[in-house]
């Protein structure tokens, strides 16, 4: 019963002679017991200010640049639909043909009544003439001198009056045959032929949509705007305001094929969503934007001079949601700092406060650093990862926020 227990001490004593070897030929302390002196290497990034594009993507729907409701402006009954449903259709084209008997009837009368007109006209000029003559050689009264020259000027006006029917009738025929008032495509006609119609009718005929270019309207919150319009008084940002370029993504994830810009942005926040509507004008030489599509807008709002990009995976957060990131100062000494980030640039951070250009951020071996603890940092992407002090490379914007 001795001999195993002598073996069992035998083999402990051999392993603690082991591991006393292995700490003294520099192998290192077991992790977290670290002796004085020993520096664990943590990966940084210098910070460093630059111009930074802000952008913000919006979610919207896509409204049709014009809309045209065709609707009658006389009485009848439809004789012909003159369209393909679902087609082109240009401005002035003629659409549909109201019977138009009546109105034809309507407007040759108008001009028999004028041609009756113009030749009261003349006789009554003939006399007016005559009579001029005659009253300079007392051959006819004073009285039935202005007689003949009123019968010219009440003929004048029966002549005029004439011409303003037959305009009129002649409209009122011109009505008969329904024009698209706008290019665009037309949708499905909801009358056919026979059916009666009438003047200013609640219900249109159809409907014509120029979607060429097309609107995409999208909405932003007030909080936001305020932010915004903070940093441009403040001079922090450069706006860009109206014609700003806009990029637009399909409700499937792929990037459309034009690039759109704002055109407007309302003036009024709607008080149930604390949102205002901004419109962007995009080409759609191709019909794929369609109305009512939802598709989302990659808006510039401007330029940020000296802006600084950190990366995500050096800034971390505590249950509360505050931020937080450690840096190595000038001594290689960790130190905690208490940050601010507004929004996220590709995968990167907009800093807002709390670090500063020159900071080296520790964005690997977060969980070896303490603060006040000694490090070994090493810029990433060094060509040479053992050389603490190497040049850092330039830092770019990232392409846009989201």
């Amino acid at each position: 019963m001795r001999a195993p227990k002598m073996l069992s001490v035998l083999r402990i004593a051999i392993l603690g002679a082991a591991l006393g070897a292995l700490v003294s030929c520099g192998g290192g302390p077991p992790p977290g017991f670290p002796p004085g002196g020993f520096k664990p290497q943590v990966t940084v990034v210098t910070l460093r200010a630059q111009t930074i594009n802000l952008t913000r993507e919006f979610a919207g729907r896509t409204a049709p640049f014009r809309v045209a409701e065709v609707r009658p402006q006389v009485n009848g009954i439809i004789r012909d639909r003159l369209f393909t449903e679902g087609g082109f259709v240009q401005a002035g084209q003629a659409l549909y043909q109201i019977d138009d008997s009546l109105y034809r009837a309507q407007y040759e009368s108008a001009q028999a009544s004028l041609k009756k007109s113009q030749a009261t006209l003349q006789a009554a000029k003939l006399a007016a003439d005559r009579s001029r003559a005659l009253v300079r050689v007392d051959a006819v009264s004073a009285q039935d001198n202005e007689n003949a020259i009123a019968a010219e000027s009440q003929a004048e006006a029966d002549l005029a009056a004439a011409q303003a029917a037959l305009n009129s009738s002649s409209v009122t025929l011109g009505y008969a045959r329904i024009a698209a008032p706008i290019s665009g495509h037309i949708g499905k006609s909801s009358v056919t032929q026979g059916a009666l119609v009438t003047a200013n009718q609640d219900a249109s005929l159809a409907t014509i949509q120029q979607l060429d270019p097309i609107y995409v309207e999208v909405n932003q919150s007030s909080n936001d705007w305020l932010s915004l319009k903070q940093e441009i008084d403040s001079g922090r940002v450069r706006s860009d305001g109206a014609g700003t370029p806009a990029k637009i993504q399909l409700e499937n994830g792929t990037t459309y094929g034009y690039e759109g810009k704002l055109q407007f942005a309302d003036v009024t926040v709607d008080p149930s969503t604390d949102n205002f509507l901004l419109r962007v004008i995009v080409p759609n030489p191709k019909g794929v934007l369609l109305p009512g599509m939802y598709v989302r807008a990659l808006l510039s709002e401007g330029q940020l001079s000296q802006g600084l990009l950190a990366p995500q995976q050096g800034i971390t957060r505590d249950p509360k949601g505050n931020a937080s990131a450690l840096v190595v100062d000038a001594h290689d000494a960790v130190q905690a700092r208490t940050v601010q980030v507004s929004r996220a640039i590709g995968d990167q951070w907009l800093v807002d406060s709390g670090l500063s250009a020159g900071d080296r951020l520790i964005v690997e071996g977060v969980q070896k650093a303490q603060p006040g603890m000694t490090v070994q940092p090493v810029e990433r992407g060094a060509t040479d990862a053992t050389a603490p002090g190497a040049a850092p490379p330039a830092a770019s914007a990232a392409p846009g926020a989201h």
